[in-house]
């Protein structure tokens, strides 16, 4: 794709603007050419590093009207998920971040306080920012200050639990609040929900029509219908400005505006990744590799196939699971989006598998930690049958706002859960065949990671025995425990203590996370002096730990091995193996120095 990128690499307007102060000196053409030089640096860069391309072309204009009438940081902005602060960014110093490709990844794609006093929150889950920007809102007025505060929402969010207490609760504040709906007529990819009717109609209507969501909850409304005008925004925005009450100013906007194949398919284009746009589209002549979500999807259509009773449950983020447009036209009503929900997918699927569906809900690790009191009680009070696939659980170099590494504490401690952590494609369709077919547990799978690990052997474990752990390999003195994605990390560590401590160790692969096999916990003392646990996750309240209690008054000695519990951001995954000694090597080292033994350097 060609960039019209002006000579010499500079711009007009842009290097005028390092604050949004400077943005009122600028008349409304220039804040165009402005907007379409953001554009630019915008689809340049995230080309480059990948990242939100659609919902950050469309919020372009509504930014730069937005500070071209107020006054941040005096007055207070709160992003929804922050994943179209782009903008925002560049207007508030930090625009060599957009400029220089060797600062493209000095700032994180969210909002954050440490960079910059014009980001009040770090923020990257969504539906949040009304009830963020309330709070904020209630102690200005507790303080006497006069700033003010706007909540900026895609209508994607609204569907969010959160984003509806905050509406309800901020139509009954007395002052100042501003909330403003960026509607796309999107989620990440379509809405799901009874009240996206409500948003077309007021869209079909230039906001004129007497059934209005915002007006019932008690706010004054404010429609602007070419949310991508400059000119008609500050309008808006004037006529809001230093308002007395709570408002709302819809805006109507085109997500990926100004680039077509973004704005064609704004599904795909929602996050991309690097190198997107250079793809000839003519070539795309590959063979798709086997992956988890493959076998996964392959499987789940099998049973659909079969069995009517099987439904898919998915919280707004289909694409992450491989659900595509055509899947999920394929799968029809055997396939259900509940919008950005996962409170309600958990108890949405706990109401269907207790009266007798087969449920199978796919959820992002991150994202399930919104859920854990629909987890606790709506599910596993119930004790309803619901089969949970997690995913993208372990440690990685994303930002600190999608960190999938408290999954196991979270989920493994809640009484009639049972999780489990294959560790290859046959364990995984085989706890996945008998999670969907049984009806006596809540059962979460921790979907391993890719690459795709195969044995090619078909795994006949019954599973309904629970909390058995796998004997791969008796050796003495070494217990190695290795959960799910650190079971091959397990074997590496087995060849390293040969080699360098000439100790045949014991090789373990557990599965199940919320129960302990006694029975072979308790062998292990008759000839082992260490037990060491691995598991692809934070320690504290994890899967180790559990080991470690059930050693503790004896003479067993426990490593366990996982991530510090920590908000990690942006930090490359290698760094922080090597931090908290999650290499063969440096698992091998701690080993020697807890046995007194001399373990021989490369």
């Amino acid at each position: 794709m060609a960039f019209n990128i002006n000579k010499k690499g500079k711009y007009m307007i842009l290097d005028k603007v390092d604050s949004p102060q400077d943005l009122k000196e600028l008349s409304i053409k220039e804040l165009n050419t402005l907007a379409e030089e953001i554009r630019e640096l915008i689809i340049k860069k995230v080309n480059v590093t990948g990242g939100h391309m659609g919902p950050n072309l469309g919020v372009i204009e509504a930014t730069i009207a937005l500070y071209y009438v107020f006054n941040p940081p005096k007055d207070k902005v709160v992003f929804d998920v922050s994943h179209q602060c782009y903008t925002h960014k560049i207007l508030t110093g930090r625009k060599e971040g957009f400029l220089n490709p060797d600062k493209y990844w000095e700032y994180t794609g969210y909002t954050a306080p440490e960079e910059s006093i014009y980001d009040l929150f770090k923020v990257g889950h969504t539906s949040t920012s009304v009830s963020l920007a309330l709070g904020a809102a209630k102690a200005r007025d507790i303080k006497g200050e006069k700033d003010n505060v706007i909540a900026l929402i895609g209508d994607g969010s609204l569907s969010g639990g959160e984003a509806l207490e905050g509406l309800n609760n901020a139509a009954c504040i007395n002052s100042n609040f501003i909330v403003i709906i960026n509607d796309n007529d999107m989620s990440i990819a379509e809405n799901h929900g009874g009240l996206y009717k409500n948003l077309k109609l007021l869209r079909e209507t230039n906001g004129k029509a007497e059934c209005n969501i915002f007006k019932s909850l008690g706010f004054d409304y404010l429609y602007v219908n070419d949310g991508n005008n400059i000119y008609k925004l500050i309008e808006a925005f004037t006529i809001v400005k230093n308002i007395k009450h709570p408002v709302v100013v819809h805006i109507n906007t085109v997500k990926g505006k100004g680039l077509l194949p973004a704005e064609h398919n704004k599904e795909a284009f929602h996050f991309i990744m690097p190198g997107t746009l250079d793809i000839n589209e003519e070539k795309q002549d590959f063979v798709i590799d086997e992956t988890y979500n493959t076998v996964t999807n392959d499987f789940i259509w099998e049973k659909v196939n079969s069995d009517s009773s099987v439904v898919v449950v998915n919280a707004a983020t289909p694409g992450v699971f491989g659900f595509t447009k055509d899947v999920r036209m394929k799968f029809g009503t055997s396939y259900t989006d509940v919008g950005i929900a996962e409170e309600h997918a958990a108890a949405f699927s706990s109401g269907m598998a207790k009266m007798g569906a087969k449920p199978i809900w796919m959820v992002l690790s991150s994202f399930i930690q919104r859920t854990y009191d629909q987890l606790s009680q709506d599910i596993c009070l119930n004790n309803s049958p619901v089969t949970i696939l997690v995913y993208w659980g372990g440690i990685s170099d994303a930002d600190a706002t999608h960190l999938c590494v408290f999954d196991i504490p979270l989920i493994s401690n809640i009484p009639n859960m049972v999780y489990l952590a294959p560790a290859n494609k046959e364990e995984y369709l085989a706890v996945l065949n008998w999670s969907v077919n049984q009806k006596k547990y809540p059962t979460a799978i921790r979907v391993p990671s890719d690459p795709l690990v195969s044995t090619g052997v078909p795994d006949k474990t019954n599973y309904s025995i629970l909390n058995k752990y796998k004997l791969i390999y008796k050796g003495e003195k070494i217990a190695l425990i290795g959960l799910g994605n650190f079971f091959n990390l397990a074997v590496n560590v087995k060849e390293e203590i040969k080699n360098k401590l000439n100790i045949d160790a014991t090789l373990i692969n557990p599965v199940f996370i919320t129960g302990l096999d006694e029975e072979l916990l308790e062998n292990l003392k008759k000839d082992h002096d260490i037990v060491i646990t691995l598991e692809d996750g934070v320690i504290e309240g994890g899967f180790g730990e559990k080991i470690a209690r059930f050693y503790g008054c004896s003479d067993m000695k426990v490593l366990n091995f996982g991530a510090k519990k920590e908000f990690t951001d942006r930090i490359n995954i290698d760094e922080l193996y090597k931090r908290y000694h999650l290499t063969k090597e440096l698992i091998t080292d701690d080993i020697a120095k807890c046995l007194n033994l001399n373990c021989p350097s490369k």
